[in-house]
């Protein structure tokens, strides 16, 4: 059987790409992070979406990019709320964290050389995204030549392959793919700003364009939010 590194945050696109892994036949290696992310509880999410759909094994990795700052995600900066769809395409928000996929799909990297994977499944989507530079196709094809010049692995001839399958997925039809697959979106997190009881905020980017994605899907967001995105 093949060995596959899925990178899985909680969110929808990751336990998405997690469904599409397992139903091509590889067996799955779920890998999270505890970055100091102030959506932590996405990582127990990750591991609902884990246990769920059956990885083989779910780690999670802590490390803390608290240390650098720079986001809204792991600073004292306030999360963007209500904005325009205009406004969300429009730039690099500040819930980007810097080098952040890079720094995920490294650890993912180590851990595939280690375990004799060639695959790394990540569920970035470059279409309904926040404008995050490390979600293009440009970047995962990048990141590929690196998984291949710079490690032991690579330069013996065993090649490896980054897949992202929802890459030219709206979140629309990456909510069809998922429920096709029988993926539980109730168990999945998304908000960058949760209630202090877990609630989504309904209010953030990544909250509204996933009610957009599950309004032009004709399906109904089996989670609950604080307050109702518009």
């Amino acid at each position: 059987m093949k060995h596959a590194v899925v990178l899985l945050s909680g969110g929808l696109d990751s336990a998405t790409a997690l469904a599409i892994a397992i139903a091509n036949g590889y067996e799955t290696h779920a890998l999270s992070f505890d970055y100091g992310q102030r959506h932590v509880c996405e990582v127990e999410a990750a591991q609902r979406v884990a246990k769920a759909l059956g990885a083989t094994e779910h780690r999670v990795a802590k490390i803390d990019l608290r240390l650098f700052g720079g986001s809204a995600l792991t600073d004292n900066v306030d999360v963007p709320k209500s904005r325009s769809e205009d406004e969300i395409a429009r730039g690099i928000p500040p819930t980007y964290v810097p080098a952040r996929n890079t720094i995920f799909l490294a650890y993912a990297l180590g851990w595939a050389e280690v375990l004799d994977a060639g695959h790394i499944f990540i569920g970035v989507n470059a279409i309904d995204y926040s404008g995050y530079p490390d979600c293009r196709p440009e970047f995962i094809a990048m990141f590929e030549m690196l998984a291949n010049i710079g490690t032991k692995a690579g330069v013996e001839g065993r090649r490896f392959q980054i897949h992202a399958p929802l890459i030219k997925f709206s979140k629309a039809e990456i909510i069809r793919k998922a429920t096709e697959l029988n993926v539980d979106l109730s168990l999945t997190h998304s908000c960058y700003d949760p209630a202090p009881e877990g609630l989504a905020c309904g209010k953030c980017d990544s909250c509204q364009l996933r009610v957009k994605g599950f309004r032009e899907a004709g399906l109904t967001d089996p989670i609950k939010y604080a307050q109702a995105a518009p």
